[in-house]
């Protein structure tokens, strides 16, 4: 069948939020991530395979069959893995006030976004809460980066203050100044606020924040300023976890 000009232009406008937010539509590449959502609730809307390719759990009437030139046309991937799906943007959920929840503040790096989404998932993290200036979830390069997590984590975009002003749970934050992490009792349920790469979070959350937890050095120079923000995330949601084994 090959892939049409209307859909060549909808599936290059995608790589623009405000294209996404309009048709309410996202691309996921390669084959791991496109079985991963296949498998998920999402709703497909259109399937693209290399000829010769077996895609046995697509529905017939959504496949395209195309060749590896016109792949490499849609894909923003270096090496282009077979397959390139559309997804439905499923609508938001209501975030529920319980368990561990992860809020990020102006978070700017897709790959950075991707890893804790697929940290959430893998620490059993459900909500993750967003600012409204953090990199779109829905980015290429953050479904990319999620390996098919983003089908097992609900997020949300917030007013992030407003979510945590309204929230009952203890909030807590990464900070230089903080308690140590690894002599520190942490419950079982609150909201983990991590900020923005370079400046962390703002002011105006770091006055909402009562709890503030610090990762110790143990460099003999310790001139290392500070730990990606990803992982940064990766040992506190351990540390949460931890003490309920």
């Amino acid at each position: 069948m090959g892939i049409s000009k209307n859909q060549l232009k909808l599936i290059t406008s995608l790589q623009q939020k405000k294209y996404r937010q309009k048709h309410k539509m996202f691309v996921a590449e390669g084959i791991k991530v496109v079985h991963e959502l296949l498998n998920s609730t999402l709703e497909l809307e259109m399937l693209f395979v290399v000829d010769g390719y077996e895609l046995a759990i697509a529905p017939i009437d959504k496949l395209v069959n195309i060749t590896e030139i016109e792949l490499k046309k849609i894909s923003t991937l270096k090496t282009p893995n077979k397959v390139l799906a559309l997804f439905k943007i499923p609508e938001e959920l209501v975030v529920k006030n319980e368990g561990l929840i992860v809020a990020l503040d102006e978070i700017n790096d897709p790959g950075n976004l991707g890893t804790i989404i697929r940290l959430c998932d893998w620490f059993g993290v459900t909500q993750l809460v967003c600012s409204k200036t953090t990199v779109d979830c829905y980015n290429q390069k953050v479904v990319q980066a999620t390996m098919g997590s983003i089908t097992r984590v609900q997020i949300n975009y917030v007013e992030l203050s407003n979510f945590l002003e309204s929230s009952s749970l203890p909030i807590f934050t990464a900070d230089m100044d903080g308690e140590n992490v690894y002599q520190t009792k942490l419950p079982a349920a609150g909201v983990l606020v991590m900020g923005n790469e370079a400046n962390g979070i703002s002011q105006e959350i770091n006055n909402l924040v009562k709890n503030k937890l610090t990762i110790p050095r143990f460099g003999n120079t310790q001139e290392t300023e500070s730990l990606n923000v990803a992982t940064a995330t990766s040992i506190l949601l351990s540390e949460f976890k931890r003490s309920f084994i």
